[in-house]
């Protein structure tokens, strides 16, 4: 065993070796949260360095106010795009010319959105809203008639002028089905 005197030389030294380590901790967690502190990788004060990152970023002509896009989704219906808006394009067009029509729930629901801008347009019904009624609607004719019917029969209403009602489900999948109609 050692003599006195080195054991004891030895077991202060490892308590002040953890001093030190417990001294260094607490100065590096207090300059960490301290705003004058230098980054280690930039050599530049850590305020400094961190204010472009945290100013919100900002476009000409756009607020500064930065908001998520919660419960903004759309339904995709398994599809990409361009098929997606052909498929909204000709439900569009189908359900202005027959009044009703049968289709999946989701398929009703989103084209529901459609149909409701194509009346509102022709309500308006200046030469504007005729174009981007041509621009959706894959029928002419169909554009003409929407634009001479739609003032009279939707005057007194301002929105809601499709009804989505569920059906039973078909029978080859179970997929969910609905009648979307004009009301």
């Amino acid at each position: 065993s050692p003599p006195p005197s080195i054991y004891n030389t030895r077991r202060s030294c490892s308590t002040m070796k953890t001093t030190a380590f417990l001294c260094s901790l607490i100065v590096a967690g207090a300059s960490a949260f301290s705003t004058g502190s230098l980054s280690s990788f930039t050599g530049t004060h850590v305020s400094s360095a961190m204010e472009p990152a945290a100013a919100p970023r900002t476009t000409a002509g756009s607020s500064t106010v930065r908001m998520m896009r919660h419960r903004k989704r759309l339904a995709k219906l398994g599809k990409p795009a361009d098929q997606r808006k052909a498929l909204l394009r000709a439900l569009t067009t189908e359900i202005i010319r027959h009044g009703r029509i049968k289709t999946t729930a989701v398929r009703a629901k989103a084209v529901r959105k459609h149909v409701d801008h194509m009346i509102q347009l022709g309500k308006r019904g200046d030469l504007h809203a005729r174009r981007q009624a041509l621009a959706w609607i894959y029928d002419k004719d169909l554009v003409h008639s929407l634009f001479e019917a739609a003032p009279e029969r939707y005057a007194e209403r301002e929105g809601g002028y499709t009804r989505v009602l569920r059906t039973m489900p078909r029978q080859g999948d179970n997929a969910k089905m609905a009648v979307i109609e004009l009301v």
